[in-house]
């Protein structure tokens, strides 16, 4: 089974100079520089109307139309997997994704993932690129994400998310008690010694997180963090560089602090919180097709308003 849509979009001036291909891949990230290539050879490519070659160079404002003609894209089989859908429409979905939910196939969770519910929820997603899904969460992360219904919005966001224009904002419990918001800039990349691990590294790519208080406890603050970046455990990695890791993060968190004299209730409640307190809270995009500005909000899940209110309450109490 094939499908074939059409994406049209002007040369960036930022990519003047690129060959053709290079400037493709930049463009529409969905895809391969070598099924860009390919593309090219075909002549489903034009530039300006006209057919170029892989190598030539864009100058900037040059008019791209790609016909993409596509086999199937995901070999992963649907799934009946309950999807919290908090908008939709035939460009695109925003998912409310709970904590426990594992985005993408990977090693270790080849089935039951986010992205088998979407090939049960939308079957046309099969000819999407990654069934649409243009950034992630990870799994013990609960909130918002985008997926894109067509090839036209999935280029359309990967775009406004290489620009970060998209609108990212989280909420989280970091351990310690932090005087005031503030940002961090560290580039993240692979662990040096634990490559299942991201770290801040001169190697990586550049990463910035925005941070500001929402709550202070007695060993533990509620902060809310705006993304500029979108890299792999980002607001992990940094917090845990500030030396403020999210409480019950279990690869950045360190050891378990509790608060002295606190209730068995509260004891219990951080004891038994055994996933890293983030919640994505907010997004913010332009629709792919209307251009409109879309704002979305999701409210604090079960485990995370239990928690918050515990540590609260026990400030109170040791007032």
């Amino acid at each position: 089974m094939t499908n074939t849509e059409h994406l049209s979009s002007r040369v960036p001036d930022a990519l003047a100079g690129m060959r053709l291909d290079q400037a493709l891949a930049e463009m529409f990230a969905s895809y391969s520089r070598a099924r860009l290539q390919q593309w090219i050879r075909g002549g489903q490519v034009t530039v300006d109307a006209r057919q170029w070659r892989a190598k030539d160079k864009v100058l900037g404002g040059e008019q791209i139309e790609l016909t993409a003609t596509l086999a199937e894209e995901v070999t992963s089989l649907p799934q009946a997997i309950p999807l919290p859908i908090v908008y939709e429409d035939e460009h695109l979905l925003v998912i409310n994704k709970p904590a426990g939910l594992v985005v993408h196939p990977a090693a270790g969770n080849h089935d039951g993932t986010m992205l088998n519910a979407l090939l049960h929820y939308a079957p046309e997603l099969v000819h999407v690129p990654r069934a649409g899904i243009v950034h992630r969460i990870d799994k013990e992360t609960s909130g918002l994400l985008v997926v894109a219904r067509t090839l036209t919005a999935q280029a359309d966001l990967v775009q406004q998310l290489q620009e970060r224009s998209i609108e990212r904002e989280y909420e989280a419990v970091a351990m310690g008690v932090m005087t005031s918001g503030g940002s961090v800039d560290a580039p993240i990349g692979r662990h040096a010694v634990d490559r299942k691990r991201m770290a801040v590294t001169r190697s990586g790519k550049p990463a910035v997180s925005h941070y500001r208080v929402a709550e202070r406890f007695r060993i533990h603050t509620h902060i809310k963090v705006h993304l500029e970046t979108g890299r792999t455990h980002q607001i992990r990695v940094h917090m845990a560089y500030i030396h403020h890791p999210l409480l019950g993060d279990p690869v950045y968190g360190g050891r378990l602090r509790i608060p002295p004299g606190s209730s068995e209730s509260l004891m219990a409640t951080l004891r038994t919180f055994k996933r890293q307190a983030l919640h994505a809270a907010r997004l913010g995009l332009q629709h792919p097709e209307s251009g409109e500005p879309m704002e979305w909000h999701a409210p604090l899940p079960d485990d995370m308003t239990m928690l918050i209110q515990a540590l609260h309450d026990d400030r109170v109490t040791h007032e």
